[in-house]
Order: C-alpha cells, then sequence, then structure tokens
C-alpha cells in the first residue's frame, strides 16, 4: 500500500516550523536556533514534500479542513511565507469554507503588521505561548519574550480579526521558583482567551532542565503539588466558563481545536517538515528529524521518512482507549472489563453515562496508570 493510499482521507494539516531564536530550558522538540530564519530555504522544503507526498496523498476532490503550524516557532517566519505556505496547500485541495488555520506564536513576534498579514493569509487561530506572567519565570524558561509583551500581542491579535486566541500556560515549576499559579491564571483570564492549554513541566533527556535537576540545582514538583496546581486550574477556568474538552486544553463554546481534536478522534492527519508524523489506517510515519537533514534530502529529491509503524489490533486499541480517555467524550463503556468500569467509577476517576465511559478530574491525575490497567485486563 503507498503513502497515497493510507492517508487518501487525511483533511488535517500539520506543518512543523523548527526555528527558534533560542532553545527553552525544558524544551526538547525538533527546533534549530537560528539568528535568522531560511524562509526562502523552509519554503522550497515544504514545496518539495507537498508535491512529492502531500499532494497526492489526498484522495481527490477532498478538502482541508484544519492546518495547523507548530514548531519551533512559527511566527519567526515572514508574514508573506505564512501566506505562501497557506496558499501552497489549499492549491491542489481547496480549504473548506470555515477551514480552522492556528499559528503557534510567540508574544515577541505579535505587531499590528503581522497580525494583519497572517489574518490576511487566512490565519484565524492563534495559540500563543505565554507559559507565565512572571519575569523571573520567564528568563528561568529562557523565553526570548517579555511580560509586557504579552497583552500589546492580544490587542493586535484581536485588531486585526483574530479573536480565536489559545494561551499555553505551563504549571508545576521549581519551588525555588516561588510561582504564584493562582495569579498567572488570573491574569491570564484577563487577556479574555478563548481557549487555554495547560503542560505540567517535564523534565525531559538532553535539556538544560535535565541538566540543571542531575546536578541538584532543580528539584521537579513533587506529584501532590502538580496535582494541586492541575485542580486548581480546573476550578478557576471553569468558574470562568471554560470546558475541559481534553485532559490539557479547555475552550469556551464553540472554541476547541479542530485540528487537535481531529488527532484525539483518531482521525487521519498528514505532517511536513522535519520531525512531522502523518497517520491514517492505523499506520504511522514520521520526518526524519534534523532541518539540515531535511533540507538536503528535500532539495536532492530524497526519501524524508525517517521510520513507520504498523499498529496490529492490539496497539489500536490501546490507542483508541488512550485517546478516547483522554478526553471528555470517552470511550465505549464496553471496551473495558466491567469489573474494571466498576472500581474505577467507584474510586471518583471516571463515570458512565449513555454507555460512554468518561474520567473525571481525578482520574485524568491518574490517566496513565489507569490505561496501563485497561490494557491489562
Amino acid at each position: 500500500m503507498t503513502v497515497a493510499e493510507r492517508l487518501s482521507f487525511a483533511v488535517h494539516l500539520y506543518v512543523h516550523v523548527p526555528f527558534c531564536g533560542r532553545r527553552c530550558s525544558y524544551c526538547d522538540f525538533a527546533i534549530a536556533v537560528r539568528s535568522a530564519t531560511p524562509d526562502r530555504d523552509f519554503l522550497a522544503a515544504i514545496a518539495a514534500e507537498w508535491q512529492g507526498v502531500g499532494a497526492g496523498a489526498m484522495a481527490p476532490g477532498s478538502a482541508v479542513d484544519t492546518i495547523y503550524f507548530g514548531g519551533g516557532t512559527p511566527s519567526r517566519l515572514d508574514p508573506a511565507s505564512i501566506a505562501a505556505l497557506i496558499t501552497l496547500l489549499g492549491a491542489d485541495h481547496s480549504l473548506t469554507p470555515d477551514a480552522e488555520i492556528t499559528l503557534e506564536a510567540n508574544p515577541d513576534d505579535v505587531t499590528p503588521a503581522a497580525a494583519d498579514a497572517w489574518r490576511a493569509a487566512g490565519v484565524n487561530r492563534v495559540s500563543l505561548g505565554v507559559q507565565s506572567h512572571r519575569p523571573h519565570v520567564l528568563e528561568w524558561m529562557h523565553r526570548t519574550h517579555r511580560v509586557e509583551q504579552v497583552a500589546p500581542a492580544m490587542a493586535a491579535l484581536r485588531a486585526a480579526g483574530i479573536d480565536n486566541v489559545s494561551v499555553d500556560l505551563i504549571f508545576a515549576l521549581p519551588a525555588e521558583l516561588q510561582r504564584d499559579w493562582s495569579a498567572d491564571l488570573e491574569e491570564t483570564l484577563a487577556l479574555a482567551p478563548s481557549h487555554v492549554s495547560l503542560y505540567g513541566l517535564t523534565v525531559e533527556p538532553h535539556t538544560p532542565l535535565a541538566r540543571w535537576t542531575e546536578r541538584g540545582s532543580v528539584i521537579a514538583a513533587p506529584d501532590d503539588r502538580y496535582a494541586d496546581e492541575y485542580l486548581l486550574a480546573h476550578a478557576v477556568l471553569g468558574v470562568a466558563g471554560f470546558t475541559f474538552y481534553e485532559i490539557s486544553n479547555a475552550a469556551l463554546a464553540g472554541r476547541r481545536s479542530r485540528h487537535n481534536s481531529a488527532y484525539w478522534n483518531g482521525a487521519g492527519y498528514l505532517g511536513l517538515g522535519p520531525s512531522a508524523h502523518s497517520f491514517a489506517d492505523g499506520v504511522r510515519r514520521w520526518n526524519v528529524r534534523d532541518w539540515v537533514e531535511y533540507q538536503r534530502r528535500a532539495a536532492s529529491g530524497g526519501i524524508l521518512v525517517a521510520g513507520e509503524e504498523v499498529l496490529d489490533s492490539t496497539a489500536r486499541r490501546l490507542e483508541t482507549l488512550y485517546l478516547g480517555l483522554r478526553t471528555n467524550g470517552g470511550i465505549a463503556a464496553s471496551l473495558l472489563a466491567p469489573d474494571l468500569a466498576a472500581r474505577w467509577v467507584g474510586a471518583g476517576w471516571a463515570v458512565v453515562q449513555d454507555e460512554r465511559l468518561t474520567l473525571t478530574v481525578e482520574g485524568w491525575l491518574r490517566l496513565d496508570a489507569l490505561v496501563a490497567a485497561a490494557r491489562d485486563s
């Protein structure tokens, strides 16, 4: 079966833009630190991948429903390059009339001119990497933006007509930072975002944070504080009208991320760029991770795919469990042994309604352990 056949129903596109001004202390993503972003080379490489595999990987007559520019820092691209990419991706397969086009952006990249250009190009959703409203925390994270740049960025986006804005926050930071999580939540709500994404800090290998932890200069937050801060976020955002539709994502009515929801619902998607993943019909593949190698292969017509896995029935069941339990839609209760489901409900970790089992907030805090128990049942 060819790649095109496997991805014949992919209508969700992800474009990985790897470029960053610096690497954040906690980041292990596939990025390329550059003082100047090589827009021309990147556009040529994406065009080569799209024309060689991407455009043909969609069924004739199908339309692109979502595009997500992630990274890295996509907002470091010239706005004209974002426009060129959207034009490229919509040329062979038209965009749906209400296509969701998301751009990840750092606050320091958002200017009135950039926001206007993004909106004119078709961007209608921005994921803003705020992370914290505390200056010393941003410095510790190695973020490139300053606290005072966040509110003007939000204002510029709204003035440009982009009112669907998500704010990213990181919680469970080391105690020595004395970060006021409650204040960060309130200051986020003062920005009036339509969506909030929360990420608990994790120590990834080969990052500055990992080195700090190994030598004992940083001590990771204990599990109980992780849980307390997660529960506080649920309470504060819930009062403000947000619904957690996924373990890490909360939205106002009608503002869920359609692109990310496609992942969690098991839909097919096509990834372009270094390290980008694609999935359809039980087959997952991923591109080479390094930008220089990706660009070299794209320029020479080489193979960009670094690996592939075919999910067997056991793996597909596990993925269905894991993705479904992450969301407030849950899973069919019949996927679990009745005694296991009863134990979860009795412990307050899940509820069953209309033959659907969904995890409670307390259950989400135990997601990995619960999925492991379901796998082994």
